[in-house]
């Protein structure tokens, strides 16, 4: 019995404590749940300071000790006598772009932030890197460069590995495109695919019924049976996708012949230059450390603040979301090579 007892008391002393985590974790989740879902923070990293950091680190290694009395002595005097900066700002954003360009509403804040700040003296670096996606997030994110022309700010665009597809429509925004010799540019191009399992229903008796109000409602299906006159409009849509990109990156770079570059196809930066798709074979890390002789320079990041609840149930949403970037990506890099 007292075997039984203490067994009894052990049980409920268990199913106590699990109902008290499970309540702490319901309330938390209720809280979480009430959070603003758009909170983020903002910051404005000095790049001239991550330079000169570097800069000491290395004279440490290589200098004597009194070298470097005298160097830290001169610089704390440049520093006493220095004012407040009047160089002008050169700000630095990254856009490592997926297929569905959802970076782009981190990018639109970004953006928002240096125009509430700069003003015509200064300049907006952006590094892309993208192989493309879908064309009306790849169009958004170009109308968001395009504000910052429209702020009579100076844009340039870094190409360090690959600006293809919807990455150079991004990239032909700016008024100046460099690109590393190995980058790849370009895929002037649309595509769209998909699979069709119409044959697999038919073989194994099973019907499918689609009704639609518009004769072009739907084109190609992935279930239905498709026909030659869906084929046509298909490709026509396409078609016209394809114009007005070309259109677009025609509105900016004028010198472009569009018959030889907006055939789809990619280039190294070597033959890109001598397309005219960009400007110059240059690095962002070597434009970067040479600005900082004439301007204050910037690096911006928005980053989101992730609620209790997302913590907790972002999880298994974020792992399909990523396979699915990455099964896209293999798609894209197919393509590429």
């Amino acid at each position: 019995m007292e075997f039984l007892f203490e067994y009894g008391l052990f049980f409920a002393k268990a199913i106590t404590i699990v109902v008290a985590i499970l309540a702490v974790l319901i309330v938390s989740v209720g809280l979480a749940a009430k959070q603003k879902q758009d909170g983020g923070n903002l910051s404005f990293d000095s790049i001239n300071d991550q330079i000169n950091d570097l800069k000491r680190q290395t004279e440490r290694v290589f200098l004597s000790k009194s070298e470097m009395k005298k160097i830290e002595k001169e610089r704390k005097k440049e520093e006493k006598s220095k004012e407040k900066s009047t160089k002008p700002k050169l700000f630095v954003i990254d856009f490592n772009g997926s297929p569905m360009a959802k970076e782009v509403d981190v990018m639109r804040k970004e953006i928002s932030a240096i125009l509430c700040v700069a003003d015509d003296k200064d300049e907006v670096l952006v590094n892309v890197e993208s192989g493309g996606g879908v064309v009306h997030g790849y169009g958004l994110a170009a109308s968001q460069l395009q504000r910052i022309k429209d702020a009579n700010l100076k844009l340039t665009v870094s190409i360090d590995k690959v600006a293809a597809s919807g990455g150079y429509m991004m990239a032909s925004v700016a008024d100046k495109i460099l690109c590393a010799p190995f980058a790849i540019v370009g895929s002037i191009g649309v595509i769209a695919q998909l699979p069709n399992f119409n044959k697999l229903l038919k073989k194994n008796d099973i019907d499918f019924e689609m009704h639609t109000a518009g004769e072009y409602k739907r084109t190609l299906t992935v279930l239905g049976e498709n026909t030659d006159e869906a084929r046509k409009k298909f490709k026509e849509d396409i078609g016209q996708i394809h114009d007005l990109f070309k259109d677009h990156v025609k509105t900016y770079r004028e010198q472009l012949d569009l018959n030889k570059v907006a055939t789809g196809e990619f280039w190294l930066g070597k033959q890109a230059i001598e397309l005219g798709l960009v400007d110059e074979l240059r690095t962002s890390d070597d434009f970067m450390m040479s600005a900082v002789a004439d301007y204050d320079v910037f690096k911006v990041r928005y980053k989101r603040t992730k609620t209790m609840a997302q913590k907790l149930g972002v999880a298994a949403s974020t792992t399909v979301e990523s396979v699915m970037d990455k099964f896209w990506a293999v798609l894209q890099n197919a393509k590429l090579q």
